[in-house]
């Protein structure tokens, strides 16, 4: 399980399943009220919601909660005020975890968010600890049966993309903020299929973990941040070996 692409990919399987599916469109419909809060209820003219509709529409969100979403968040019609922030901290094994939070209640929150490393052999930080660790950029991800390497690479960087990297089982393509619409743009026109496409947190590095009640507590921890109502993205910087993963299955 090497590589941040591989726990989203794994987030987002999961979260397909209609147990899930009230907790997916809470979250997304967080985002896009945030979202057009912040810079505007026009989606061509905010890059921010308009990722968020993008995402609530391949999560077939229906098109009437996405457009209450977006009055409320242009005050159109009332909603809750959300708060921004996020927490870092260290899972089992010295992995850095990166929280972004978005909630109506701080401090229920804050207890959630501690009680969740707490159980999980993990313990919260300072602000600053991990967050250097962690660069902001579009990540597009790719099932490897389903695309040849060689066409990948080559609408990747001509669009404008920053790498295209081997993650094993997938090709993940890696790029600017900016620079991540064009990108994605480039494989929907040739109907390019892809796994997932996000704005993410990429680890610089990466710790390795060869224990495997390490993997579990870890796992476990991701698990619990990504159930918690007031967590809209958790990232993390493990490495767990792929013998361990399987042996876990």
């Amino acid at each position: 399980m090497s590589g941040h692409s591989k726990w989203s990919t794994i987030k987002h399987k999961k979260g397909a399943a209609d147990a899930k599916r009230g907790k997916i469109f809470t979250k997304l419909i967080k985002e896009i009220t945030v979202a057009a809060r912040m810079g505007g209820g026009d989606i061509e003219g905010n890059p921010r919601l308009r990722t968020a509709v993008g995402d609530a529409k391949a999560e077939n969100m229906p098109r009437e909660n996405i457009e209450r979403a977006i009055k409320k968040g242009t005050g159109e019609l009332e909603g809750v005020a959300y708060e921004e922030f996020s927490y870092e901290g260290y899972a089992p094994g010295g992995v850095a975890v990166l929280v972004e939070m978005m909630t109506d209640n701080r401090n229920r929150a804050a207890s959630d968010v501690r009680h969740i490393f707490t159980k999980s052999g993990g313990n919260l930080g300072e602000a600053g600890c991990v967050a250097w660790m962690f660069d902001k950029r579009g990540s597009i991800v790719f099932n490897k049966t389903g695309v040849s390497e060689e066409e990948l690479m080559e609408i990747a960087l001509e669009a404008g993309a920053e790498d295209v990297r081997d993650q094993e089982e997938q090709f993940e393509v890696i790029t600017a903020l900016a620079d991540f619409e064009a990108v994605k743009s480039a494989f929907d026109t040739r109907d390019m299929k892809y796994e997932l496409a996000e704005i993410t947190m990429i680890p610089q590095t990466t710790v390795p973990i060869e224990d495997p009640k390490q993997a579990q507590q870890i796992l476990r921890l991701m698990d619990a941040l990504d159930d918690c109502d007031d967590v809209q993205n958790a990232y993390a910087n493990f490495d767990i070996a792929d013998e361990i993963l399987e042996a876990m299955e």
